[in-house]
């Protein structure tokens, strides 16, 4: 499904419900109530920030926004198929809705749709930088935030040679990037040095940054409640929702109904049943992905370090070190599962063995990332007074700001 961004021209309505309180859902509430808009947000968890948005790479990869669909990837795809990629996996699946999001998938796996994909992610990221540094100017907020870097590093050849053609294109976007030898990245990241084998080279992004996800979710939350009178419903379970010309209406696991004069959906993977119900319900599929936290090791890296052959992610995070990896499509469970984690960090090791410190590994995580065929989030009218933000995949904490702002603009008619 492409992503659609065709809100009629409307002012601002008075109040919403906003579902959901990840980093997408909080995002929106904030963006919306900054406007003067009267926000409830709901959320099933006792917390802000519990499901993908609570242990993820946390990496804000604003100009590091590849598609997933990529024609790379489609010649891998027998591969993924059989199993025979440890670090991602495809679940088979006689679901009419997933062979549907596979065959979109595919279509997508062309080289001038991966750019242009690849092109509008980059686009909606430089958003999400800008809106993301406005807010901390407005706001004294804590979650980790450094404005670090991103290193990119390629194993592969070939894969280096693409990624060296996308860093021409995006810089006529407004990205700022640099192509590194092995010796230059080695001189910028010294952890580099200690790689298990040797590299083709390097993409440095000076404009990523990162920070932590879920303490996002719970100083913003908190920030907007108090300065902005947001209402906030955790453990509210929605049952049921509709809307007319006139409202719009969730009724709660309690039987209590909420009204409003916008619904807008925010809840990751879990929109499968709202969308599923318009007959969107091919529009995601899920994405199961692992984490763990551990003490820095003897040469910790200084900046966000991304595995591009091994897919796996090294992210500095308040004096530890994020790890974050994996990829199985179509799993929903986000139960960790030993094996999977063991081979994350075998995973980790192998590239980096001494940046981290493995032997007191804590925090493992897994979580479930909500995948359009295009990689690009959906912002969409489903309904006369019901939107949806969702479908943000890997880049849900990157996206987040950018996203929440375009759904504002649109729903205030710009």
């Amino acid at each position: 499904m492409e992503p659609i961004s065709d809100l009629e021209s409307t002012r601002l309505p008075q109040s919403a419900l906003v579902i959901g309180a990840g980093v997408v859902g909080v995002a929106t509430a904030y963006a919306l109530a900054r406007r003067g808009v009267a926000v409830t947000i709901i959320d099933r968890a006792n917390a802000a920030g519990c499901g993908a948005s609570f242990a993820n790479g946390a990496q804000l990869s604003y100009v590091y926004t590849e598609a997933l669909a990529s024609p790379a990837l489609l010649r891998h795809m027998p591969a993924l198929a059989l199993g025979l990629d440890p670090a991602f996996r495809l679940k088979p699946s006689l679901d009419p809705g997933q062979i549907s999001w596979l065959l979109h998938f595919l279509r997508n796996a062309t080289k001038a749709r991966f750019e242009t994909a690849t092109l509008a992610g980059l686009a909606l990221g430089l958003e999400s930088r800008l809106a993301m540094h406005a807010l901390l100017e407005r706001h004294l907020i804590e979650f980790g935030h450094k404005v670090a870097g991103k290193m990119l590093v390629y194993q592969n050849a070939a894969a280096f040679a693409s990624a060296r053609e996308m860093v021409v294109l995006k810089k006529r976007q407004g990205a700022v990037q640099e192509i590194l030898t092995p010796a230059d990245a080695i001189r910028l990241e010294p952890t580099l040095a200690v790689r298990s084998d040797g590299f083709a080279g390097a993409i440095y992004s000076p404009q990523d940054e990162l920070g932590d996800p879920h303490r996002f979710c719970t100083s913003l939350l908190a920030l907007i409640r108090q300065e902005l009178g947001v209402k906030i419903r955790l453990c509210t379970s929605i049952e049921n929702w509709g809307d007319d010309p006139n409202t719009a209406c969730v009724v709660t696991g309690a039987g209590e109904r909420i009204e409003a004069d916008q619904l807008v959906i925010c809840t990751g993977i879990d929109a499968q049943g709202f969308l599923k119900r318009l007959g969107l319900g091919a529009a995601l599929l899920p994405m199961k992905g692992y984490s763990f936290t551990a003490p820095p090791g003897q040469v910790a890296p200084t900046m966000s370090i991304t595995d591009v052959s091994r897919k796996i992610v090294f992210c500095p995070l308040d004096g530890k070190v994020r790890v974050a990896g994996l990829a199985e499509l179509g799993v929903r469970d986000t139960t960790v599962d030993a094996k999977r984690l063991a081979t994350l960090k075998a995973t980790a090791m192998d590239a980096l063995p001494h940046a981290v410190d493995y032997t007191a590994a804590h925090s493992s995580w897994a979580g479930i990332r909500p995948m359009t065929a295009n990689s690009l989030p959906i912002m969409r009218r489903v309904g006369p007074r019901v939107t949806v933000n969702v479908g943000h995949g890997m880049s849900g904490w990157t996206y987040a700001m950018g996203s929440a702002e375009r759904l504002a603009q649109l729903m205030g008619g710009n």
